[in-house]
């Protein structure tokens, strides 16, 4: 099992994971038709090419959904017991078809679940960047997270 037990996270840790991605045109259009979301922004070139961008956004839901993933087997592979909830989730750059996308992720906190004597809550706040190291996403998520048996 590649994940961490509750007892193994370490506040301010950070993990530059070594998994990136490239993201294709047919992963934005699958990702977005497969949701029901119609944005033309998304799917539609002749209408992306008359905004601002120029050409199709890639869709932000799938981009933060790939960070997160990016982060899973450094980190809660197999040890998550349930994931909680994100928060303060930013986009501050686009990503288009063609962007190779890595992730970083920082432990921001860990504590004892009140209501389960096996497992404690990790705050993680996961980074996603492309090629040109710029930020396109970012968001805190919290897990609860198994601690280890006691033999």
């Amino acid at each position: 099992m590649a994940g961490l037990y509750f007892e193994e996270f370490e506040v301010d840790r950070v993990f530059d994971h070594d998994l990136s991605r490239t993201v294709t045109e047919y992963d934005n259009i699958s990702f977005s038709l497969m949701t029901m979301n119609t944005q033309p922004l998304h799917i539609d070139h002749h209408f992306a090419e008359q905004t601002e961008w120029g050409k199709p956004l890639f869709n932000s839901l799938y981009t933060l959904a790939i960070m997160i993933g990016m982060a899973v087997s450094d980190t809660t592979q197999g040890t998550t017991i349930a994931n909680l909830g994100m928060t303060d989730v930013r986009f501050p750059k686009p990503v288009f078809a063609g962007d190779t996308l890595r992730a970083r992720t920082r432990i921001i906190s860990k504590r004892e679940s009140s209501s389960r004597p096996n497992a404690g809550i990790v705050e993680f706040e996961h980074t996603c960047l492309n090629q040109k190291g710029e930020v396109v996403a970012i968001c805190r998520r919290a897990g609860l997270m198994r601690k280890r048996e006691v033999a």
